[in-house]
């Protein structure tokens, strides 16, 4: 019932207060069955290492005794916030026992803006990052003063709400699911929580509407999942987070309504692909480095052979183009593109196919709706490194040629 939203911690509501019974879209998941799975990043400092727990399905981050050992994990996207609908994040773990000079955090952020939950070795805190002003500012809020429930089994909060009870103190180094929804608008409120047996409990809220008068509370909620465990000072012995599992869901569902744009090979300069089996760079797009935290999405696909002939296709993610321009798609769009390069390596494959060419027919690659996402451009924030997204195209014989274009849309504008 829409009453239950009035208790500020009731969750058979969204974060805009409407009852959870449409079928959310997942934006993205994440767990690590048979290996590392790929949509993470890391950087680690010296005398820390990270490893995949095949048994377990986790990654184990760990770190020495020294000082400033450090290793963070962050998801190679940002998820998109959609005006108007909750975006849910859930995220598990399992926090190395806390100590003196240990920091662990998880939660949903980057460098600069986000929300996520830190234990500094003594002390749980719940923790709303920002940027607003053009420099770091944090609000950080110590376990002892959630203002819903403190998960300390004292019954109740400081707005009379009912508690978990049962939970007598937290413990980050047991298992959790850490929880977010988030109503943005740039001065909604952010519910902090987790699940407990099975239902979604809130700790804290994080209230802005009537509040703040500066402007919003964070640049943007559009934001990676992130790992840190760091030492702070010279700790007594080693230490190991353990990652589990995550996800995020537009609740009610997502539309695209971005900047929609395209680039196409020149009708007078087909591309020509000069030995037999090669594949070629035929289209390769990446975000500026300026703009590594936009959103961009690969929505059409379109080929055609010049020579009669077979062709092979291939959309790669995170592979390399040599040679060629790379070309700003214009001062208001987050990408470049590249339609000369020679040479392509590596990458993963995220679609592929075949055509026959004539000089009657062409083909257009359909990109299903639910897998849109899946053709998000992607990048490294913790190198300031942009990922390629390509089309490929091998011809069955030397100097075949081909046109192509690609259409994407820029959410973030």
């Amino acid at each position: 019932m829409l009453s239950d939203r009035i208790t500020a911690a009731g969750t058979m509501t969204d974060a805009f207060g409407r009852l959870r019974t449409s079928t959310p879209l997942t934006l993205f998941d994440s767990s690590h069955r048979f290996a590392d799975n790929g949509l993470w990043v890391t950087s680690n400092t010296a005398g820390t290492t990270y490893n995949f727990v095949t048994n377990s399905s986790m990654i184990n981050l760990n770190v020495g005794t020294g000082i400033n050992q450090e290793i963070i994990r962050e998801t190679t996207k940002v998820f998109s916030y959609q005006p108007g609908k909750s975006l849910l994040v859930l995220t598990t773990f399992i926090m190395e026992t806390p100590k003196a000079g240990l920091r662990q955090r998880v939660g949903y952020f980057g460098a600069e803006n986000g929300i996520y939950l830190e234990n500094d070795g003594t002390t749980n805190y719940l923790v709303l990052r920002t940027y607003t002003s053009g420099m770091l500012n944090e609000t950080r809020v110590a376990q002892s003063n959630w203002n819903i429930d403190k998960f300390d089994g004292t019954g109740y909060s400081s707005q009379g709400n009912i508690s978990s009870g049962h939970i007598t103190g937290l413990d980050v180094s047991k298992a959790q699911i850490l929880w977010f929804d988030v109503e943005w608008l740039g001065v909604g409120d952010v519910r902090c929580g987790f699940a407990v047996d099975g239902a979604l409990k809130v700790a804290h809220i994080f209230h802005h509407d009537n509040i703040i008068s500066s402007g919003p509370y964070m640049t943007t909620a559009s934001l990676p999942l992130r790992y840190e465990i760091k030492n702070t000072a010279a700790t007594a012995n080693s230490s190991t987070m353990h990652q589990i599992c995550s996800s995020i869901m537009s609740e009610g569902g997502y539309e695209l309504r971005g900047l929609q744009q395209a680039i196409q090979i020149p009708i007078t300069t087909p591309r020509t692909l000069t030995t037999g089996g090669t594949f070629y760079p035929i289209i390769s797009i990446r975000l500026k480095s300026a703009r590594l935290d936009a959103i961009v999405i690969l929505t059409a696909l379109s080929i055609l052979g010049v020579a009669a002939g077979n062709y092979c296709w291939k959309v790669v993610a995170t592979g390399t183009t040599t040679g060629g321009t790379w070309v700003s798609a214009g001062a208001d769009s987050g990408v470049e593109y590249n339609i000369s390069g020679t040479s392509f390596s590596g990458g993963r494959t995220l679609a592929s196919g075949f055509f026959n060419a004539s000089n009657q027919t062409t083909t257009s690659i359909d990109i299903l709706k639910e897998a849109l996402f899946k053709f998000q451009l992607e990048r490294n924030s913790l190198t300031t490194t942009p990922y390629e997204l390509s089309l490929i195209v091998a011809g069955d014989g030397n100097n075949k040629s081909v046109y192509a274009s690609m259409d994407w849309e820029e959410i973030t504008r």
